[in-house]
């Protein structure tokens, strides 16, 4: 919970969750995990986690739940398309790499 609270701490907390609209935080061990709302990437997730070197890896990702075919009645998986991952961030930089690949900025 401590490296969750942390890694918002650096995103701008209170201030970055009300200029992007982020909701849904979840803390998962050294993994802080969003969902996003509409931004230029497309992507609807994000999860940043905290790296045994104690720098950070960045994962944009667009997620579609599983779903019922209303016409066939088939199930349709969940489907997770990559948008960007990257690696070796350091904390000063994770508000710059979320501005680069929203287009949402985090402060005004």
């Amino acid at each position: 919970m401590k490296v969750a609270e942390k890694i918002l701490e650096q995103l701008g907390g209170q201030k970055f969750l009300a200029m992007t609209g982020a909701n849904h935080l979840v803390a998962d061990g050294n993994t802080l995990r969003m969902a996003l709302p509409k931004n230029a990437s497309k992507a609807n997730r994000l999860y940043i986690t905290l790296d045994a070197t104690d720098t950070y890896t960045m994962h944009f990702f667009k997620y579609t739940a599983g779903h019922l075919n209303k016409k066939t009645f088939a199930w349709i998986e969940d489907k997770t398309i990559e948008v960007r991952t990257d690696s070796g961030v350091f904390c000063d930089s994770l508000q710059a790499i979320f501005t680069e690949v929203t287009g949402m900025y985090t402060h005004l």
